[in-house]
């Protein structure tokens, strides 16, 4: 693919980006088509200074275009959230949304009226410049605005403030352009979410069709920050503890599960509680009751800080014993070696946990076990689906919430498979330098991130260049789970 062109429409926009590769185009739209004309055909990113439309649009701020708007087109701008990303982690303030193109110095009334129709910012050179099928970018940094117009006593300081940001944006435009390139997207499958993360926002979601908000979620429902973020704004309120809830109002427990202790304090200040506890998890809780009854050591084999592990250790906090790791095998004891068993927390990463289970069956030959497996099967489908690409691309991005543990575990699965991984939330978290060089990229999600994040990431990837798209599906998965009575 031919290399990205840094379109730069003034003289003193250009020495702000100095150290970059620019084209001088020219202000104003009869300037910039002339210049579109003479430059190669490819990808192109405008940047240089605008006016802001709206009151949060400060000078200073920069705006990233995610659609371009002329007198004839609209020019979308998929890569928007990658390019808006990447500068927001270099403690930028960016916005993102629609870049006007105007003929002429939009005056105060008619930015009001650009405005409602959703605008962020106008310019008089980014529709001229953009090349129909290639990618394209456009940054804006601000300097004039509806309050503060061209002509104002704070001009000057203004243009400072907007010429400053454009010069901290060099290293975000030379990366966009660096990760221009064709690529080829292998997709893992399965993918996203489980039947027990579905079954868990169903519940609060039913919840709240059914008692209305707020409707109380202790910790987050699944480890997500956008499924919270949603549940959130239809009313769901989240809490660290169940002290924190109304006496009499409506509660929901996890996926993650709960101790006794949690489900006794619940019980006492009156609250109605629904249970959305994911059903694997529960058969641990229910596995480790077994242990401890008759009098067993239960080595927990997982994450001591985690959710799921401290409910787990709840069941019998005198019985169980966490082991987090191999050396901890290796070493770990019990009131009496001859009566001891294992369990497992559901979001591990099949094969470390079998190599700390081995250690402990090699050091306590009676070490009683599940009569099924722990960990959960989404868990297990996604590890095989991520490890049958991983060798096979040159990146895997997996999309999860950094509290996500069955998300963490995939960045490490693709890493023992001798493939970087990098965990993000979302688009805005791709770290643009890391796409440079990658032709083929493995893309998964864990269990907790929703489906529609993977179709932004792909989205986002086509604004860089064209993608081909290929799935690899090592598993079909049928499983589903009832819901709780209490939301029937």
């Amino acid at each position: 693919m031919t290399p990205a062109t840094v379109c730069v429409p003034l003289r003193i926009e250009q020495a702000a980006l100095r150290g970059l590769r620019t084209v001088h185009t020219g202000l104003g739209p009869r300037r910039a088509a002339a210049a579109a004309t003479r430059l190669p055909s490819g990808p192109r990113i405008v940047a240089g200074i605008g006016g802001g439309l709206i009151p949060d649009v400060r000078p200073g701020d920069l705006v990233v275009a995610t659609e371009v708007r002329g007198p004839d087109s609209v020019t979308p701008v998929p890569s928007a959230s990658l390019l808006a990303g990447f500068l927001r982690s270099r403690g930028l303030t960016v916005h993102t949304g629609p870049i006007h193109g105007s003929s002429h110095v939009v005056p105060a009334r008619e930015r009001a009226s650009l405005a409602e129709t959703g605008a962020l910012a106008v310019d008089m050179e980014s529709p001229w410049l953009a090349a129909p099928g290639e990618p394209f970018a456009v940054i804006r940094a601000i300097v004039d605005t509806a309050g503060e117009p061209l002509v104002h006593p704070a001009t000057v300081a203004n243009g400072i403030a907007g010429l400053r940001s454009l010069r901290l944006a060099r290293s975000a435009i030379a990366a966009w352009a660096e990760a221009v390139r064709p690529r080829t997207v292998l997709l893992a499958s399965p993918r996203s979410f489980c039947a027990g993360v579905e079954r868990a926002i169903d519940i609060v979601e039913r919840a709240l069709d059914k008692h209305g908000p707020p409707v109380y979620v202790r910790r987050q429902i699944v480890h997500n920050t956008h499924v919270v973020r949603r549940l959130q704004d239809r009313g769901a309120v989240f809490v660290d503890e169940v002290t924190e809830v109304p006496q009499g109002a409506t509660l929901v427990f996890a996926a993650h599960g709960v101790s006794p202790a949690v489900r006794q304090d619940a019980a006492g200040r009156g609250l109605s509680v629904i249970d959305a506890t994911c059903p694997l998890v529960t058969k641990v809780h229910n596995e480790v009751r077994r242990y401890s009854g008759r009098g067993d050591t239960v080595f927990l084999i997982g994450h001591a800080e985690h959710e799921e592990v401290e409910g787990t250790v709840g069941e019998a906090p005198d019985d169980v014993v966490v082991v987090g790791d191999v050396a901890a095998a290796r070493t770990v004891t019990a009131r009496d070696a001859s009566r001891v068993a294992y369990t497992m927390q559901t979001t591990l990463a099949l094969d470390e946990a079998e190599e700390i289970a081995s250690v402990l069956r090699e050091r306590f030959p009676g070490l009683s076990a599940p009569r099924k497996d722990d960990i959960c099967y989404a868990t297990t489908n996604r590890q095989r689906a991520l490890r049958a690409i991983a060798r096979e691309v040159d990146l895997v991005l997996v999309v999860g919430s950094g509290n996500s543990s069955n998300s963490r575990r995939l960045v490490e699965v693709a890493g023992r498979e001798g493939t970087p991984a990098v965990l993000v939330d979302g688009c805005a978290d791709i770290d643009l330098r890391r796409l440079a060089g990658a032709a083929r990229i493995g893309l998964t999600a864990g269990a907790s991130a929703p489906p529609h994040l993977v179709d932004e990431v792909v989205a986002a990837l086509r604004g860089l260049g064209p993608v081909t798209v290929a799935e690899s599906r090592t598993a079909e998965e049928e499983v589903t789970f009832t819901l709780p009575r209490e939301v029937l």
